[in-house]
């Protein structure tokens, strides 16, 4: 497992922490989420085999969300 942090921009509320929760974890080989309002971070286990950092972050700014 690797763990990937990504700052995401756009997040107003708890709907949207849930929203890129969710998006992150529909994701093959994604093992954990935990999205971080405050800070405005994503950190996301996964494994490096089956999915990339350059997809995590699509799939972060296809729920509408700025991801670095």
């Amino acid at each position: 497992m690797e763990k990937i942090v990504i700052a995401v921009a756009g997040m107003s509320c708890q709907g949207c922490v849930q929203s890129v929760t969710a998006a992150l974890q529909a994701l093959p080989g994604v093992e954990q989420v935990e999205v971080s309002l405050a800070s405005g971070q994503a950190s996301i286990a996964c494994d490096p085999a089956l999915v990339s950092a350059a997809e995590l972050r699509q799939v972060v700014e296809e729920a509408g969300f700025d991801a670095s």
